[in-house]
């Protein structure tokens, strides 16, 4: 199936915002840990500005992959276009960043030609890395070395990984044949580890591509968000996650890529092969894994956004539990109208 960047209809903008949030056309892009409000937020500013939104989430898409995902509700889409949502099926390999890329600046240049505001609301960092910066230029692919690979079971291949690349390998799950080639291959070609590139590109500084754009940060502390997490995965086992990815699994499964995402290996993993029904004490555990990796991947999250907080134009907010939606979008489109008054 082609690629699509998912145009749905949306309504006008917001009247009681200020004109002049809108006389500079912006590219908002909304950063934060993963169940920070983001999304929000986001369709708050779109309603105001007369935005559509453009994710960049690298696991939003795969279709299917809704409740573990937080993906945007019908309900949600109809009411505010959204790109970049369901654009492979679960089970198919090699989606890659720079498709992702590619399918989000056509989608930002479109909705900047129909005179509205693109928001790009950022879960994956190198997502966002690659929106603000470009991709680095990597080695093309050695078709010949890759060949030499195809005999090795995925576990030679990341052992080979692990002793030449220990960061990679603890990085990358076993099962995740295509990165680990392509880390062994860009190894092989340009005689750096992809983790040696890899760190080079992290300790740069950011420095966008564009001169349009305006970066908002919600920042929250680790507790509070610890609570929306918690709170968040327990919500998505009560309205049907576990049943999600039992039917992603019986109707041509997930891909090693989809299948490493936060709550789907957990729940892989306490499935099994779909021979018995799972066990309760199973699904527990899966949930309480799952509590813990997004944990930790919001604060992954938290160390990356520290890059971000220079930028220029752009909007810091800490969050705590008096945080509301309409508050922070007061901020923001504060903040836009004296972006576009210091520009004029």
């Amino acid at each position: 199936m082609p690629d699509s960047v998912g145009t749905h209809a949306g309504g006008d903008p917001d009247e009681r915002v200020l004109p002049n949030a809108r006389a500079t056309p912006r590219v908002l892009v909304i950063l934060g840990p993963t169940a920070g409000g983001k999304s929000d937020l986001a369709m708050e500013l779109a309603r105001r500005l007369g935005g559509e939104l453009v994710s960049a989430d690298s696991m939003q898409v795969y279709r299917g992959m809704d409740i573990g995902t937080a993906k945007p509700t019908a309900a949600e889409r109809a009411e505010i276009p959204h790109h970049g949502l369901d654009l492979v099926d679960a089970s198919e390999e090699g989606f890659t960043v720079a498709r992702w890329l590619a399918i989000a600046d056509r989608a930002v240049d479109e909705i900047l030609a129909r005179g509205r505001t693109p928001i790009v609301v950022g879960g994956t960092n190198l997502y966002i890395r690659a929106f603000l910066e470009g991709l680095d230029e990597a080695p093309p692919a050695d078709s010949a070395f890759r060949a030499s690979l195809e005999a090795l079971s995925n576990e030679e291949l990341h052992a080979r990984l692990a002793a030449s690349d220990a960061p990679a390998a603890a990085r990358l799950h076993p099962n995740d044949r295509r990165r680990i080639t392509r880390a062994l291959e860009i190894a092989h070609t340009t005689g750096d580890s992809a983790s040696a590139r890899r760190t080079a590109w992290d300790d740069a500084g950011v420095t966008p591509r564009r001169d349009d754009l305006f970066t908002v940060i919600l920042d929250w502390p680790v507790e509070a968000i610890n609570r929306r997490i918690n709170a968040r995965v327990r919500r998505m086992f009560e309205v049907g996650f576990v049943d999600e990815v039992a039917g992603l699994l019986a109707h041509g499964g997930l891909c090693a890529q989809a299948r490493a995402a936060c709550g789907y290996e957990e729940l892989v993993h306490a499935l099994g092969d779909g021979s018995r029904p799972p066990r309760t004490r199973d699904l527990e555990d899966a949930a309480e894994s799952t509590k813990i990796r997004s944990r930790r991947l919001a604060k992954q999250q938290r160390t990356w956004m520290k890059r971000f907080r220079a930028l220029r134009p752009g909007l810091a907010i800490d969050c705590d539990e008096t945080t509301t939606v309409a508050g922070l979008a007061d901020r923001v489109t504060e903040a836009l109208v004296r972006a576009a008054r210091e520009h004029a």
